[in-house]
C-alpha cells in the first residue's frame, strides 16, 4: 500500500426503526462497511459500502475485495478517474466496496481543498428535489401506522410486488392524500403490470420504479407504452454501459453508488441518461449518513430523490444530510461534511 494513504476498515451493524422488508424479502439488521482513508498529514476520507446480497456481495466480501484495492490506492487522492478505473479492471463487481473508496478518495479531495463536494462539481444544493419516505412491505394496520410516522415526509415510496398490492395502496389511501410512487422491485410479470396500471391510477400513483425482472427490457417497454407516469429501471440499470438498451423501453434510470461502484461513475451515469432524454432518480440501500450524504451531493443534478436509508435507522452513527420533511440539506462542510454523531 502506498505511504502517502492508509486505509482503515470496520464493519458496522445498522438497525432500522422496522424491519425492512420488500418483494425479496428483508431484515431488521443492516452489515455495512465504513472505509477511513488517512493522507499523510492526517486528513481523513470516509466511505461506506453498503453491500447487497443481490448484487453478490455481503460485508464479508466487501473486507475481502477493500483489502486486495487497498494494494492500488493511489499515490495522488486527486487522480479520482483513474483509481475508479484501475480498481474495476482488477476486480470485476464489488460495486459497493468501490464505492465506498471512492466516496472516502472524494471525501479526501474536498477536505484538502477546504470544499464540500457540491461546490467541487458547481451544484447548487437549493435544487435537489424533495426525497421520498420508504413504506415497506408489511400487514395493512403496520402501513398505516408507519405513514402516520412519517408524517413529515411530503412523498412516500410505497413497497409492492406481491399478491396484496391493492390492498396495501388501499391501507396507504386510507391514511394519508400525500403524493405516492411505487417501487416492484422486480416482483410483477408483464401480465401483472399492464392490470396494475389503472390501479395505480386509481389511487394517484405517480412513479412507478422496476415493475419487472431486470433482463425483460421489452416486457419493460411494454409495460413503459402502456404507462401513463414514469416508469424508472433500477436493478435493469447498474452503469452507464446499461443505459442505451433500455432508451425507448424505461422513462428514466436509478442510480444508485452501491450498484454503480462509484461517485465518477455516477456523474457519468447522469450524463448518459440525459444525452438520450431519459430521466435521472438516485436512490440508496440501507445506509448510515456517510453513503447517503455522498450521493446527497449530486441531487441537484437528478429529477427523483430517494434517499431515506439513514431516516430509517433507529441507530445512525453519523450526521451528514439530511431529508427533513423531505427537503435534502446538505452539510457545509468540506468533502462530504459528515461528522460522528
Amino acid at each position: 500500500m502506498p505511504a502517502s494513504l492508509r486505509m482503515d476498515i470496520e464493519v458496522l451493524t445498522l438497525r432500522t426503526t422496522h424491519p425492512f422488508i420488500i418483494a425479496r424479502g428483508g431484515q431488521s439488521d443492516h452489515r455495512t462497511v465504513w472505509v477511513r482513508l488517512t493522507d499523510g498529514e492526517g486528513n481523513e476520507g470516509w466511505g461506506e459500502a453498503a453491500p447487497s446480497k443481490y448484487y453478490g456481495e455481503t460485508a464479508d466480501t466487501v473486507v475481502a475485495a477493500l483489502q486486495l484495492y487497498g494494494t492500488m490506492l493511489p499515490e495522488d487522492p486527486f487522480q479520482l478517474e483513474d483509481a475508479e478505473r484501475r480498481w474495476e479492471n482488477t476486480l470485476r463487481g464489488n460495486a459497493a466496496a468501490r464505492a465506498a473508496l471512492s466516496t472516502a478518495l472524494h471525501d479526501l479531495v474536498g477536505k484538502r481543498l477546504g470544499v464540500p463536494l457540491f461546490r467541487l462539481w458547481g451544484l447548487d444544493p437549493c435544487l435537489a428535489p424533495k426525497s421520498t419516505f420508504t413504506i415497506g412491505l408489511d400487514t395493512p394496520e403496520r402501513i398505516k401506522a408507519k405513514v402516520k410516522e412519517a408524517e413529515p415526509y411530503p412523498i412516500l415510496k410505497v413497497k409492492l410486488g406481491t399478491d396484496q398490492d391493492r390492498e396495501i395502496l388501499q391501507a396507504i389511501r386510507g391514511a394519508t392524500d400525500k403524493e405516492i410512487r411505487v417501487d416492484a422491485n422486480c416482483g410483477w410479470t408483464v401480465k401483472r403490470a399492464l392490470r396494475m396500471l389503472p390501479v395505480l391510477d386509481e389511487f394517484g400513483v405517480t412513479v412507478l420504479e422496476q415493475p419487472l425482472a431486470p433482463h425483460d427490457l421489452d416486457g419493460l417497454a411494454a409495460v413503459t407504452a402502456q404507462a401513463d407516469i414514469p416508469v424508472i429501471a433500477d436493478e435493469s440499470c447498474l452503469t452507464a454501459v446499461d443505459i442505451p438498451p433500455l432508451v425507448g423501453k424505461v422513462d428514466g434510470i436509478n442510480i444508485k453508488l452501491a450498484k454503480c461502484g462509484g461517485l465518477r461513475e455516477a456523474l457519468r451515469m447522469i450524463a448518459v441518461a440525459r444525452a438520450h432524454g431519459l430521466m435521472v432518480m438516485v436512490g440508496c440501500m440501507i445506509e448510515s449518513s456517510i453513503g447517503i450524504t455522498a450521493a446527497a451531493h449530486f441531487t441537484p443534478l437528478v429529477d427523483i430523490v430517494d434517499l431515506d436509508g439513514a431516516a430509517l435507522l433507529s441507530n445512525d452513527p453519523f450526521v451528514g444530510a439530511t431529508i427533513d420533511g423531505g427537503q435534502v440539506s446538505l452539510p457545509a462542510g468540506a468533502g462530504l461534511g459528515v461528522r460522528r454523531r
